[in-house]
């Protein structure tokens, strides 16, 4: 009996793969077959989802394990569990075996003098043993306390030998703790899951299933969207973000509520991590390593109190943002953010953080960010600006819908995408259809290699088009659109209710997205006429590096595309080039870059002190350059006039508006933008 009622999620679990296959074979846009070399991929991901360092599984369970690897696909045909059934207990065993072993390492205080080492090869392989397998979790916690000791030296080192004896000790018995509380709620996450281990493993095993398709489709049973995610956005008293925890620990911002206080502030934005919460009045908490529901209960406590936020940004950056809750819906206005850039010329500046639409309902209206966008243009332009400044950086896409309307603000009228799916034969055209622009003047588009999905979509048209001058790096690439659906190959997407409650969903790339040109922003982005340097050359995070990234395609061009006088980029892109030789920021991120690549190069750690901290003196990042007022602006930025009588009511609105503008005021990359969009005013 005990057998059968272990195998009921296991069952359900394969079930469940079985028509995650089926739906991807009849609505994904590319579906892989299902063979072989997809079901060694999906062996490899699993595994690696299961125990992404390598700390649990031995040598003998992977060999034993890998007779499944090319069998997979038949498994999930046919409905069978006999790679599951052999897979869970093994991994139950090592689990409750490692929780085991951080008891074993946590009675004795790590000893920071032996002359020991982590290295690369101990690192990246798995234990042959239950000893070895201790040895590395050893290594493991102790590296990971050194670590947080590294925080502290500063403060350290500025005492006397005996006193930093002391202050060490005492710090090493707390982080030890604290990081073995670690390694141990990660593990009881999984054998305390709702459900258990088996449920567990059969969640993961279908995720791992649908990512194989490509690294957008995704598998969501309705007990994770509970676990995994908090929908703070929605509450009365709210900061205005959903979040998630993320994959490599801790937890980010999944999605800003326009008109939130999150998304008011500017300085937020979806992927950020949350590194510390402060309650005014109390000490700052370390939530780096904090789940779902950790975070959630520290969020919960106040509802009128400021809450200091740290986050780290996607290229590693720190911010800190002071907020507090707001009870309903904020003012429309300030979903999208305006000012006035006064130097010799008079530049308009609009930053829309992410793409939006209608959350009051799901109709047709005016409640989207394109709308927003045009009411802040509208406001900018009785400033009477001479250029527009559209920053989309770090905006990682949102509604396709929006992005057609937001790219009509700027032409008269006509083709401004394609989209191909697999359920029409012909290319679908996005239109605008709305005769007349908003604005015609200069306009510069300012991305990054965040700027994803609908913001590509934005600055490949604009681009196409040769209206706007498109400045930064070469964006993120991805130009597919996903569709989430119930669990049931028998959904009829004529007569489909986005409204159905099921047990499970599958969030599935149905179409493909194509510039007016015929070409695609897939995998490769779009690439900017002028080119800046940034963070990403470091350390590339775009589509082109995700595992089953679906490859580039073309179509042919709408033939009703018309594209304006191209724009002379030659003289521009020499502007910019003179100011990243001059301006000190780009210095600093020259050798950032060079720095962080040569430190993430793997190499053997050495696991004592005296070591770490000189090892520490030649490995040290710069990390608060970018707050530094490297590059003299010639310009002084502004509320416009609507805004400033609306700053003189709110302190609140005031305070935030203020730092937003601290923030600007230090921003190379847009006092380039202010000279580029000046020259092109002449």
């Amino acid at each position: 009996m005990t057998d059968v009622c272990e195998a009921q999620p296991l069952n359900k679990a394969i079930g469940n793969a079985y028509i995650i296959t089926r739906m991807a074979e009849k609505f994904h846009v590319q579906p892989r077959p299902l063979n072989d070399t997809f079901s060694n991929d999906l062996f490899n991901r699993f595994l690696n989802d299961l125990d992404e360092e390598r700390i649990y599984f031995n040598r003998e369970d992977i060999a034993r394990l890998s007779a499944y690897s090319i069998q997979l696909d038949d498994q999930v045909k046919q409905k069978k569990i006999d790679f599951l059934k052999v897979l869970v207990p093994i991994y139950q065993k090592r689990l409750q075996q490692a929780d085991s072993l951080i008891d074993v390492i946590s009675k004795k205080p790590l000893n920071f003098t032996l002359a020991e080492k982590l290295s690369v090869a101990e690192d990246s392989s798995y234990p042959s043993d239950l000893s070895s397998m201790y040895t590395k979790l050893y290594k493991k916690v102790k590296f990971d306390v050194l670590q947080d000791l590294l925080d502290l030296n500063d403060d350290i080192s500025s005492k006397n030998p005996a006193r930093q004896k002391q202050v060490i000790d005492s710090a090493q018995t707390v982080l030890q703790k604290k990081t073995e509380s670690v390694y141990k709620r990660n593990i009881k996450r999984i054998l305390q899951s709702p459900g258990g281990v088996e449920e567990f493993t059969g969640t993961s095993f279908c995720k791992a299933l649908a990512v194989c398709y490509d690294p957008h489709t995704e598998y969501f049973p309705l007990t994770e969207e509970e676990n995994f995610e908090s929908e703070l956005g929605k509450q009365r008293f709210r900061f205005g973000f959903a979040i998630k925890e993320d994959e490599n620990g801790g937890v980010i911002i999944n999605e800003l509520q326009p008109g939130s206080p999150a998304f008011k502030c500017g300085l937020l934005n979806k992927g950020d991590k949350f590194i510390n919460l402060q309650w005014e009045g109390q000490s700052a908490i370390d939530v780096s390593d904090a789940n779902t529901d950790e975070l959630g209960e520290i969020l919960s406590q106040s509802n009128h109190d400021k809450l200091a936020i740290t986050v780290k940004k996607p290229d590693g950056t720190l911010r800190t943002v002071s907020l507090m809750k707001e009870e309903g819906e904020a003012d429309e206005d300030n979903r999208v953010k305006s000012f006035v850039l006064k130097g010799t010329k008079t530049v308009g500046y609009v930053s829309l953080p992410a793409f939006y639409h209608n959350w009051d309902d799901d109709q047709e209206g005016d409640n989207g960010c394109a709308n927003d966008v045009a009411k802040e243009i509208v406001k900018l332009k009785k400033e009477n600006i001479q250029g527009l400044i559209l920053d989309l950086r770090y905006n990682g896409g949102g509604s396709v819908r929006e992005a057609v309307q937001l790219a009509g603000i700027f032409i008269d009228a006509g083709p401004v995408a394609q989209e191909k799916n697999r359920l029409d034969v012909k290319v679908t055209t996005l239109k605008d259809i709305n005769r007349g622009t908003i604005y015609d003047g200069p306009l510069l588009l300012l991305v990054n290699g965040y700027s994803a999905s609908a913001s590509e979509l934005v600055a490949g048209m604009l681009q196409d088009y040769n209206r706007a001058l498109i400045v930064g790096s070469t964006t993120y690439g991805k130009a597919t659109a996903q569709f989430v659906l119930p669990l049931d190959t028998n959904v009829n997407m004529e007569k489909y209710n986005a409204s159905r409650q099921a047990d499970a969903y599958l969030k599935i790339t149905m179409s493909k997205l194509y510039r007016v040109n015929g070409t695609t922003a897939q995998f490769t982005g779009v690439k900017p006429d002028v080119e800046l340097p940034d963070f990403l050359q470091a350390d590339p995070q775009r589509e082109s590096n995700e595992d089953f990234a679906l490859q580039p395609t073309s179509i042919d061009a709408n033939k009703y595309y018309q594209p304006y006088h191209p724009i002379g980029v030659t003289g521009l892109q020499a502007i910019a080039k003179n100011e990243i030789d001059t301006i000190v920021f780009f210095k600093y991120l020259e050798a950032y870059i060079r720095q962080y690549k040569l430190l993430n190069t793997p190499k053997d750690v050495s696991l004592k002190w005296t070591d770490a901290v000189e090892e520490e003196k030649e490995d040290t990042l710069p990390t608060d350059f970018h707050t530094t007022d490297y590059s003299k602006t010639t310009y002084s930025i502004q509320n416009n006039s609507y805004e400033l009588q609306r700053l003189q009511t709110d302190a609140g609105l005031k305070q935030s508006n203020d730092i937003f503008i601290g923030y600007l005021s230090h921003d190379p990359y847009l006092k380039i933008s202010y000279d580029l969009v000046s020259d092109m005013s002449k």
